[in-house]
């Protein structure tokens, strides 16, 4: 038998290896009837379900989530969610748990400090889901920390906390490897959408055309649409826009007698001005001035033109 006086030197070191330290506050093992009801809850810890058996619906800040066997539902903190049995009986565990803070260790476990930012973000909403197999590691070490904490042996408390560790690092690898795939597809879709928005401007810049506009358009928030954009193309939208109005506007210029003003009317701008201004910017020279350059060019052309060489 080990002296519970060792303890206290066990659980610091584990403690000075990991920057976060879950917390259960507390574990059930229930089975309810298709006739049992809850009201509406919030808690100020998360909440992880499992259902063992059976079939239920989560409703969380009133979206419905289905809930077949071998299914896992993390809610965070705050979230208003009621659970409803779709089944005759719906056999469940249900884990509380917090996360403390330690210190900021250079050898903190990474993959659980991963799971907890991940976890803690607002931007992954008000819940995590998961669809496991019976056999999956995570479903077994559930079920171990929900026996050994039923027990009051030596040790158990030390056990149960290497077992949550366990399960939290189980659970970091499992989103891990949904993140990589979710990734991989958004990606996918991504080069599809912003292939579009690109196409979409070279058809469309000489109307009144912002960056709302065109993110709208594929169904993207303006800041994630600007910084995909110039991910994929190496160049703002904005930028990208008066480029292909300029582009635009030289043709014009260079090859018909159309007025600067009409021409930057045409092309997209909202005044003269600021067609000159930009116009200068880009290409280091006014629009009238490069109208006379290709005017002079022509002339050039013409008068002494190129000659192909026959000689071998």
């Amino acid at each position: 038998m080990y002296n519970n006086e060792q303890l206290p030197h066990a659980w610091d070191e584990l403690i000075d290896k990991l920057t976060y330290m879950p917390a259960i506050v507390k574990t059930i093992e229930k089975i309810y009837d298709v006739n049992w009801s809850m009201t509406v809850n919030r808690h100020d810890h998360f909440e992880m379900v499992y259902i063992k058996k059976g079939n239920a619906i989560f409703q969380i800040e009133g979206i419905d989530v289905n809930m077949p066997p071998h299914s896992i539902i993390i809610i965070k903190p705050g979230r208003a969610h009621k659970f409803i049995v779709k089944s005759d009986v719906c056999e469940l565990i249900v884990l509380s748990f917090t996360f403390k803070s330690q210190k900021n260790d250079a050898e903190n476990h990474v993959s659980l400090t991963d799971f907890v930012e991940y976890i803690e973000d607002d931007a992954t909403g008000d819940y995590l889901f998961l669809s496991l197999s019976k056999k999956n590691d995570i479903i077994h070490v559930m079920n171990r920390i929900l026996r050994e904490r039923i027990k009051t042996q030596v040790w158990g408390d030390f056990l149960s906390c290497l077992l949550v560790i366990e399960l939290f690092v189980l659970l970091s690898r499992t989103l891990k490897q949904e993140w990589e795939q979710s990734a991989k597809n958004r990606n996918l879709k991504l080069h599809e959408l912003l292939n579009i928005a690109k196409e979409y401007i070279d058809n469309n810049y000489d109307k009144d055309l912002t960056l709302t506009q065109v993110a709208k358009y594929i169904y993207l928030s303006d800041s994630y649409f600007a910084h995909s954009f110039k991910d994929k193309f190496g160049i703002s939208p904005k930028s990208y826009i008066l480029k292909v109005r300029i582009e635009a506007a030289k043709e014009y210029l260079k090859n018909t007698d159309t007025k600067v003003a009409e021409v930057a009317k045409i092309v997209g701008f909202s005044s003269q001005q600021r067609f000159n201004d930009i116009f200068k910017k880009h290409e280091n020279i006014t629009p009238l001035n490069f109208r006379q350059m290709c005017k002079l060019e022509r002339m050039n052309y013409n008068e002494y033109p190129q000659t192909v060489s026959t000689e071998g």
